[in-house]
């Protein structure tokens, strides 16, 4: 059996079928593996949007806490890049020694608290809310952080996916 073929079963199981909670860390190892990352920041999307997680703010707060140095950078640098210009002048105090154009490295984040990324998330959130697709497709670059979340957030991407492979 192909790649494809063992992950078209998997997603069959996805897409009507009740799979068991106990493989879907792994099914999400696969399909991270097999996806496009289009297709991964779709099922991560929607599963930061459904009500059976935690809200954007608190979401983007564990990923952040989770995160290695360079990743709670990039997703800090993600937040700021979809943040308002009088946000980004608001959030420019935060950061010692960030340059100008808030291009921020992991020294600069190194002081953040999760609940501090969670007010940026929560108040750029309100101003575009555009933003849960652009975090989606850098979480889908991490596929590995998205597993801290655990196995419901797992379990609605995947359907998500199952859908949309099934379209």
């Amino acid at each position: 059996m192909s790649l494809m073929d063992s992950v078209k079963t998997l997603l069959a199981q996805y897409s009507g079928g009740s799979p068991s909670d106990e493989n879907a860390a792994s099914h999400f190892d696969q399909l991270a593996q097999s996806a496009g990352p289009g297709m991964l920041a779709s099922g991560i999307s929607a599963a930061m949007r459904s009500d059976q997680t935690p809200a954007f703010g608190d979401i983007v707060s564990q990923l952040f806490a989770n995160g290695t140095g360079s990743q709670k950078a990039g997703m800090l640098n993600a937040l700021i890049s979809a943040a308002s210009p009088d946000q980004r002048a608001q959030l420019a105090g935060m950061f010692t020694g960030a340059p100008a154009n808030l291009s921020l490295n992991e020294q600069h984040v190194s002081a953040l608290s999760p609940q501090d990324v969670a007010s940026i998330a929560k108040k750029v959130e309100a101003q575009n809310p555009g933003i849960i697709d652009t975090m989606s497709s850098f979480y889908a670059q991490h596929p590995g952080l998205v597993k801290t979340l655990g196995t419901a957030a797992m379990m609605i991407a995947m359907r998500k996916i199952a859908e949309q492979h099934q379209a």
